[in-house]
């Protein structure tokens, strides 16, 4: 779904969480090793954050006529299950945070055919003025459906992964 930016008064319903199109895991992108390489699975969590970015205003139409858009700044992706080539995908989007120059989101990655959980990701993105290359305020229009996502997303539990740091376990 895009919104164009003259539509600006129109407020999207936010589902929680939000689930992306189907994608499919593409032949290329297999490892020697016959599975996902691992930089893909970035691709498809990319991809359905691009599908979240659009739905509130700051999509495609936005970066070319406002030159601002959002940046990954840190992520921590969990690797649970292995995908091959022609898996279909979804892939859900879970608004944790944001304030004025950022968002902090969870997202999860499922085999459409059952459901299984193949990977998650935690990222924090900073909305950047791409002119300026620094961040920036989000607009007010995108902050408002920020909000209303936000309060959508917090009737959702906190993903137990979210937080985690990568440490080795301390040995008794």
């Amino acid at each position: 779904m895009n919104i164009m930016l003259d539509h600006a008064d129109l407020r999207p319903v936010f589902f929680a969480p939000f689930v992306s199109s189907v994608m499919r895991v593409e032949p290329d992108w297999i490892d020697y090793n016959g599975h996902l390489n691992m930089a893909y699975y970035n691709v498809l969590f990319d991809r359905a954050a691009d599908e979240v970015l659009a739905l509130i205003g700051a999509g495609l139409d936005y970066v070319a006529l406002k030159r601002h858009s959002y940046y990954t700044a840190e992520t921590h992706v969990r690797y649970l299950r292995e995908l091959k080539a022609g898996d279909a995908v979804r892939a859900t989007f879970q608004l944790l945070d944001h304030d004025a120059k950022r968002l902090h989101y969870f997202e999860q990655l499922f085999r459409a055919e059952d459901g299984e959980m193949a990977a998650t990701i935690e990222v924090m993105a900073l909305h950047v003025d791409m002119d300026a290359a620094r961040a920036a305020p989000t607009p007010p229009m995108i902050s408002a459906r920020l909000a209303d996502m936000k309060a959508s997303h917090a009737m959702l539990p906190r993903p137990e992964a979210a937080g985690r740091r990568v440490a080795m376990p301390e040995r008794v």
